[in-house]
């Protein structure tokens, strides 16, 4: 559907990157890189704005399903639905900037998510992730560290396991990576990156290393 307009796009940035600056057409240019910008600019806050409104959608059929699915009569502890809703707009927002590699705005977006809900642990997952990709290792071990004692879900808690192996592998503490790494792959063993990294460590000895994060994964929570 955006391969033609994102097509004359690339075509008409490649061309400008080749010729600019030139001198003949200067203002031409000037005027040609603002309307690349203006359009980009615009693409991405639609973008944003469907993913947005796709997300809501997607929480309240959730919602009404497990409705339907709870006929225990068990009472379930449910966030104020002002804060849940905000909750779940923000990660939404965020969700939009990780998938365009925007990785400071999502990480200010997940961390609001996280403070008004701070038992939201698919938001902590994507803090958590987005401070891996920005090298905040600290703050993202804290966060990992935090998953790995109360998410209940297999595949998060080897998602969790699996980056505070790539911390300490980073870190150069391979014995410590290399507990972590098994301890990912026993809590979700159709997890392949936790076995690639443990390869890595063993066969490197710590020297250029090429981890996974485990990140592509955050498309399939």
């Amino acid at each position: 559907m955006f391969q033609h307009l994102f097509s004359s796009m690339h075509a008409l940035l490649d061309e400008l990157i080749q010729t600019y600056p030139d001198p003949l057409r200067c203002e031409e240019q000037s005027r040609e890189l603002e309307a690349l910008k203006s359009i980009s600019d615009d693409v991405m806050e639609q973008w944003l704005a469907f993913e947005e409104k796709l997300g809501q959608f997607q929480t309240k059929l959730q919602e009404n399903a497990d409705t339907t699915e709870n006929d225990t009569g068990s009472e379930i502890a449910l966030l104020p639905p002002e804060i849940d809703g905000a909750a779940e707009s923000l990660l939404t927002k965020g969700q939009g900037y990780y998938k365009l590699f925007m990785f400071q705005q999502a990480a200010s977006l997940f961390e609001q998510a996280v403070g008004r809900a701070p038992d939201h642990n698919l938001a902590r997952i994507f803090l958590a992730m987005t401070h891996m990709h920005l090298k905040s290792w600290n703050e993202a071990q804290r966060h990992f560290q935090f998953l790995v004692g109360v998410a209940d879900q297999p595949k998060w808690r080897a998602l969790a396991w699996n980056a505070l192996g790539c911390i300490q592998a980073i870190r150069c503490n391979m014995e410590r990576a290399e507990q972590y790494f098994i301890q990912a792959h026993e809590a979700d063993p159709s997890f392949a990156e936790p076995l690639s990294n443990l390869d890595a460590c063993r066969q490197t000895g710590g020297t250029e290393l090429s981890l996974y994060f485990g990140s592509a994964q955050l498309g399939c929570l």
